[in-house]
């Protein structure tokens, strides 16, 4: 059944993309040519959104353009007229309200730098409940009480919760800050709704969270009150919403106790229904590579250099489009070819092709080097390299992301391309910028922002069906957002209030007449990422690689 809808919204496209006569390297660069041929409201022919893991504006941007510069660590120096970032200093530094506020206990502290050698640390709390009690009603004073968790063997507030109040600069996030400063980044770009990966996962395809099915569920039947530490809560109108994370139903490597669905649409039916390629590129998606340690499958893993421990290179609960039935390949079955990565049908024009759009990030470079370029790419690092604190760290998060740019930048349509460097939460590290909720939500036990069970004023936003639901209270946290494209604005910070779904918002804009998804999606309501481009130029910013170990701006980089 879920085939014959497919085939439906999708007619053969043989004759417009060559896709009934695949057979090698010509007929794949025409597919691309057609690509770059497609109608668009911008030069942009090719967006690319690296979304990477737990990451807080104030934790990689705090002192941004200021970085201390020890010696033997990488500099960063910033040019001159660099814009100043709505960041970290005077009392902030010096007397900061969760330094002040002895309810913090042992980990009252000030922000605090930490060190490239610090690069590992605890993972934060970062769940619905407890960034809505860390902001406290807006006095963002109780990170440590409600967020905050330390790293063992760490120095001063590292060793408490008050490491939560951590920061990073420009000698250790060095290539984030190269990036912004020759491209253009937001400081006013927010996660829809509070919470953990799994809704950041979510809103930044949809702009939804509401209208899950419970699949499998060891938790308490859903039409009972929820726990604040439940992955859903009730919506108020006989539904659900997620606010934590859970695995996506029917993946091969999903839980096999908690499992949900996602009602709705997603921006990846919106491109099937105009014959438009994408795909989401997980690492680890391919069950059949075996890694160098011989481990293969949902068990394939990788030894963090950050932490020095064993990691899956999937996870389940970050894979976007696994949550959609339409989108999702539950088995992890292979595109048939390289030329088919991004298309819906195989090259007889008729049959659905087994990838169904899900692929392995490693899928990505291979399907471009082959001019096989999708309009529309969503990345995901192996967990090694995603960022995400506790596995992973800022290093290994540059290489990836870095891998990526300086690759791009070498092919010939690098022109016509956006990369999109952005956050799925915050993992609950302080951030200062606290924003009033335009969205509402006021579930008894979940909801504690503006006191018991009260998030926002007024009316709650509507869910998929129409009523106003609870579960998607928002803006949530502040994170970092980066634009790196021939087109994006030099030395650049934007102010423009954004969110995860002013991502499909462009991709709408762009390519499908400013169409949006409905049911409630926040695609409706987000700000645009417009401002971090100038459109009215040639499109000439020059090519800025970056070494992924260093971050810093080097000549050239070898060939992919």
């Amino acid at each position: 059944m879920f085939f014959r809808t497919v085939l439906r919204g999708v007619a053969c496209i043989s004759l417009t993309l060559s896709l009934c006569a695949w057979g090698g390297s010509r007929n794949a660069l025409a597919a691309a040519s057609t690509q770059d041929q497609l109608p668009t409201t911008t030069p942009v022919k090719h967006l690319v959104v690296i979304y990477n893991e737990n990451v807080s504006f104030d934790h990689y941007f705090a002192t941004y353009p200021n970085a201390t510069n020890p010696s033997g660590e990488p500099i960063f120096r910033a040019a001159a007229g660099t814009p100043a970032v709505n960041g970290l200093s005077g009392t902030l530094l010096t007397n900061n309200p969760n330094f002040i506020n002895k309810l913090n206990g042992a980990g009252a502290a000030n922000p605090f730098r930490l060190d490239r050698m610090q690069a590992a640390t605890a993972d934060q709390d970062h769940a619905y409940t407890a960034e809505q009690q860390a902001y406290n009603n807006g006095a963002a004073d109780l990170f440590p009480l409600y967020a905050g968790k330390g790293s063992r063997g760490g120095v001063g507030a590292s060793r408490t919760t008050g490491q939560v109040m951590g920061y990073f600069d420009g000698n250790t996030v060095t290539a984030m800050w190269n990036y912004a400063q020759h491209f253009a980044m937001s400081d006013n770009a927010y996660t829809d709704t509070y919470g953990p990966s799994t809704p950041g996962a979510l809103e930044v395809i949809s702009g939804q969270t509401n209208g899950v099915q419970l699949v499998k569920t060891s938790q308490q039947p859903f039409n009972r009150r929820s726990a604040p530490d439940s992955y859903y809560v009730n919506d108020g109108h006989g539904g659900v919403t997620l606010i934590n994370d859970v695995d996506p139903a029917n993946d091969l490597c999903s839980s096999r106790s908690d499992q949900v669905l996602m009602f709705g649409k997603n921006i990846g039916d919106l491109l099937n229904a105009k014959n438009i390629t994408w795909g989401g590129f997980m690492g680890g998606f391919n069950l059949s590579t075996s890694n160098r340690n011989g481990t293969s499958g949902c068990e394939r893993s990788t030894v963090t250099p950050a932490v020095g421990h064993t990691t899956a290179d999937y996870i389940a609960h970050h894979n976007w489009f696994q949550y959609y039935a339409s989108t999702s390949n539950p088995k992890h079955l292979r595109p048939s070819s390289t030329a088919a990565i991004g298309y819906t049908l195989q090259s007889d024009g008729k049959t659905v092709d087994p990838a169904n759009h899900q692929y392995d990030s490693d899928d990505f470079f291979a399907a471009v080097k082959a001019g096989n370029y999708p309009s529309v790419s969503f990345i995901k690092a192996p967990a090694y390299q995603d960022g995400h604190a506790g596995y992973s760290d800022p290093l290994d998060e540059q290489a990836f992301t870095v891998k990526v740019v300086n690759f791009l930048q070498q092919q010939p349509h690098w022109k016509s391309t956006a990369v999109i460097v952005a956050w799925d939460d915050s993992d609950g590290w302080y951030d200062h910028a606290y924003a009033n909720p335009t969205n509402s939500s006021f579930d008894p036990e979940a909801d504690q922002l503006n006191g018991p069970g009260k998030c926002g004023a007024g009316a709650a936003q509507a869910g998929v069906n129409g009523a106003r639901v609870n579960g998607r209270c928002g803006p949530g946290t502040r994170i970092p957002f980066i634009v790196i494209s021939p087109w994006a604005k030099v030395n650049y910070v934007d102010h423009t209030p954004i969110t995860q779904a002013s991502v499909v918002r462009f991709i709408e804009d762009n390519w499908l007449g400013s169409q949006r998804l409905g049911g409630g999606s926040f695609d409706a309501t987000a700000g645009s990422i417009l401002g971090l481009f100038d459109f009215s130029g040639s499109g000439s910013n020059p090519t800025v690689f970056v070494d992924p170990n260093r971050g810093v701006v080097v000549p050239s980089v070898p060939a992919f």
